[in-house]
């Protein structure tokens, strides 16, 4: 059975859905950094000196579908979510400069908005994430910078058994703050168990500023512009009873980019249809790992 029903079937049969997500990728390339060689605390470096794995600067004037995938639909995405993702030009494109995914106010396959969703081709097993972005602005605006499991390794359910890392969230009723959060079997928002922080950043929506986390066997870390705001440990290092519900961190995950319109969270206070069309530019997407792991 292929990944996506499997996903679907797991959720529907939960009644849980991730922020944002309700369907993956059917399928992931294993990267340079899926490899198990880091795998365990003792093998990361206390001080990695971080070399890039990839990356893409969005420089060229076509989006490369070698790195990555869109999802498509409109059917809630588990969050009451309004618009139809599609594969659209007029939703996701690349300017030779930035990578632009843009929400619009119009009808299509019974939807009343329409946007672009897209995830990495590659996964990869800890490392260091950056993403430049500017945010949209207005009410009813949701973007997100996330990562969610390749696999359905843990658990009953793909979500929230196999973990999610949100590196940004914004809502546009709440403009400049910014929210890095993990969501795990025992950490979620369904149960308002969520890990996460949150950090004021005045010209999110008028401005480029770097979001990113570090991700290593130990711990999640967030970052805004450098500057560390968010940390969740791995219990199972210091917790003998704790297991994959509180830290599902050691599998590949992908990153996912996307801009939702409403839902439960983003529409809490309405959605203000002057607004549109709203984008995100997402100026470059960087992965790193450390030297002494890639080039042991």
């Amino acid at each position: 059975m292929k990944r996506q029903t499997l996903l679907l079937l797991a959720l529907l049969l939960s009644g849980l859905f991730p922020v944002g997500c309700l369907d993956a990728p059917e399928s992931k390339s294993g990267g340079t950094s899926s490899s198990g060689s880091a795998t365990n605390s003792e093998s990361w470096p206390e001080e990695p000196t971080w070399i890039s794995v990839w990356q893409d600067e969005f420089d060229g004037s076509m989006l490369d579908t070698t790195k990555w995938s869109f999802d498509l639909g409109g059917n809630g995405w588990g969050n009451q979510e309004l618009q139809y993702y599609t594969d659209r030009q007029e939703n996701a494109r690349v300017d030779g400069e930035h990578l632009i995914i843009e929400a619009k106010k119009e009808d299509y396959s019974g939807n009343g908005y329409t946007s672009a969703r897209l995830n990495s081709k590659e996964t990869w097993t800890y490392g260091r994430y950056e993403i430049r972005a500017k945010l949209p602005s207005g009410r009813g605006t949701w973007p997100a910078l996330w990562m969610l499991a390749e696999n359905d390794v843990y658990g009953d359910a793909y979500w929230p058994d196999n973990g999610e890392i949100d590196i940004m969230e914004h809502v546009g009723y709440d403009e400049g703050v910014i929210h890095a959060t993990v969501h795990t079997e025992a950490y979620n928002h369904i149960q308002g168990t969520q890990r996460g922080k949150s950090k004021t950043v005045s010209d999110a929506t008028s401005a480029f500023h770097v979001y990113s986390i570090e991700w290593a066997p130990d711990e999640v870390r967030a970052y805004i512009d450098g500057t560390q705001y968010f940390s969740f440990a791995n219990e199972r290092l210091s917790n003998p009873s704790a297991g994959y519900a509180e830290w599902p961190f050691d599998q590949p995950f992908f990153l996912l980019m996307n801009i939702a319109v409403g839902g439960t969270w983003g529409g809490a206070q309405g959605v203000d249809d002057s607004i549109f069309p709203q984008r995100m530019e997402v100026d470059y997407v960087r992965v790193y790992q450390p030297e002494s792991i890639v080039n042991p």
